[in-house]
């Protein structure tokens, strides 16, 4: 029995339905990448391995996660569950897989909302010229797990508000991008920037002009730039329309997402110029503080705010996916019961929500006691589990729809060889990951861990922890584990009422 097989008669359970609309959802799923602080912490180090072709690396990070995009679009069409891909996998691959799924996602929530909270308090003090509060680590500290607790309050409050939030966040975030790109690119062809920098040219968009391993290198930092669109498909139950529209959220998402990356990409290599940038990859996102003040002057606080107000939205939507996704394993038996459970005043799952943020601030705190480089090796970490769940989704759709792939060229196209081609490269890309990351050299410490990269061992522990509880689970409660794989309904397929 579920917990919404447990409430009381007359109440009304599960998630409130068409709560929000289309836009909402696409505003999530675009703050939920957190665009400005993506760009702020990868722009150095693609520049680094590419130069001059970063906007083409950036391009051709895009394509699997559009064909990604697809399966999620395809799987949502004809299974509205806010667990997503542990949902979809369990149906089409069985439910060793799905679990294993939905842990992914789950952990993707805990590793990085502390460090997007610290960004956001980070970048909102530097904006107000409360530089020594940064450098005070117990202030600092204070800040972001207050902002954690804020936004998942804001989380559980509802839907409804965790959009209008969204809203305005996310307009904030794209004007104060449009203006550092306005005023870089004036200034470009002024011939007044104040370092060496470079016309723009359509060149640059070859993703080739690197080199192969520069165009490795940079796909896997892309994975991290345009991870998040999806949660705006975890809010299926609660969207208008939600056989279509948080699917449609989801690829509009990861189109805007590279306007908006490439357009900023052309700016930032122009103004300061290949070899600058690739000098101070290193320094992260502050290279992004930097620019601010070079570029806007007294008006750098629009940049950082830019940075601070995309690292907000994102602590905020990214605890969705995590806590939807642990509600629908409950529902499904595959968790217990209690993280199942949705408020009856909000409709929201609190019980999940609440965890998903106790676990991350206790992360957050844990590992900043080890070192600052820890929380980055964490967050490296992050682009075993996402290639792993994204691939697994783009199989399960080629899989749950396989009796339907050769009756048109779109369905063979669009819902098989391309969520396969994506989830091909992904896998490579997790192949290279593991082999990158286990060497110790490669990590934000320099140090080793059993022999190993920190990043590497970090995701072998958390695959393991995963593994282990999904076997205890299935020992004290093995329900979940009698369902077995299905297909695609063929009137579900062809739209039609069953």
């Amino acid at each position: 029995m579920t917990a919404e097989d447990a409430a009381p008669e007359g109440r009304p359970t599960g998630l409130k339905a068409n709560a929000i609309g289309f836009v909402d959802a696409l505003v999530i799923g675009l703050n939920s990448t957190s665009p400005a602080y993506s760009l702020a912490a990868v722009i150095g180090p693609i520049v680094a391995l590419a130069g001059i072709y970063a906007p083409g690396v950036m391009f051709a990070s895009f394509v699997p996660m559009l064909l990604i995009a697809s399966a999620f679009y395809y799987l949502n069409k004809v299974d509205q569950d806010c667990g997503t891909t542990f949902s979809w996998v369990t149906r089409a691959m069985g439910p060793w897989a799905g679990w294993l799924g939905g842990w992914a996602i789950a952990m993707t929530g805990v590793l990085v909302v502390g460090s997007l909270a610290d960004v956001a308090v980070s970048f909102a003090l530097l904006s107000v010229g409360l530089d020594s509060w940064v450098d005070n680590t117990f202030v600092r500290q204070s800040l972001t797990v207050l902002l954690i607790l804020v936004m998942t309050a804001v989380c559980v409050i509802g839907t409804e508000l965790s959009a209008k939030v969204q809203n305005v966040l996310i307009l904030a975030q794209v004007a104060f991008l449009l203006i550092f790109v306005g005023v870089a690119l004036y200034k470009v062809y002024d011939g007044t920037s104040a370092y060496d920098s470079v016309e723009p040219a359509l060149g640059w968009l070859n993703p080739f002009g690197a080199g192969g391993a520069a165009l490795t290198g940079g796909l896997l930092l892309g994975v991290f730039i345009y991870w998040g669109w999806e949660s705006a498909v975890n809010l299926t139950e609660e969207v208008k329309d939600s056989a279509t529209a948080p699917g449609r959220a989801g690829l509009w998402s990861t189109v805007i997402l590279l306007v908006t990356y490439v357009s900023v990409g052309f700016a930032v290599v122009a103004y300061a110029g290949p070899t600058f940038l690739a000098e101070n990859a290193g320094e992260e996102e502050f290279i992004f503080a930097q620019l601010a003040t070079d570029v806007l002057g007294g008006w750098d606080w629009v940049l950082l705010l830019a940075v601070s107000t995309s690292a907000i939205a994102s602590t905020q939507t990214t605890i969705i996916p995590a806590s939807r996704t642990a509600l629908s394993m409950a529902r499904r038996r595959a968790l217990p019961a209690h993280y199942g459970h949705i408020s009856p005043r909000f409709r929201t799952p609190d019980v999940s929500t609440w965890w998903v943020a106790g676990i991350a601030i206790a992360w957050y705190l844990v590992v900043n006691q080890i070192s600052t480089n820890a929380l980055f090796d964490s967050l490296t970490a992050l682009s075993l589990l996402i290639s792993f769940y994204y691939a697994l989704t783009g199989i399960a759709c080629a899989v749950y729809y396989r009796r339907h792939l050769l009756e048109s060229v779109h369905n063979f196209l669009l819902i098989g060889l391309g969520p396969l081609v994506g989830a091909g490269l992904l896998i490579w890309l997790l192949v290279r990951s593991v082999s990158d990351m286990s060497d110790p050299e490669n990590s934000y410490s320099g140090t080793s861990w059993f022999g190993l990269g920190p990043p590497l061992v970090i995701g072998i522990g958390i695959a393991l922890t995963g593994v282990i509880v999904m076997i205890v689970w299935r020992l004290r409660s093995p329900a979940f584990w009698e369902e077995r794989p299905s297909v695609a309904d063929p009137d579900m397929v062809h739209g039609k009422e069953r």
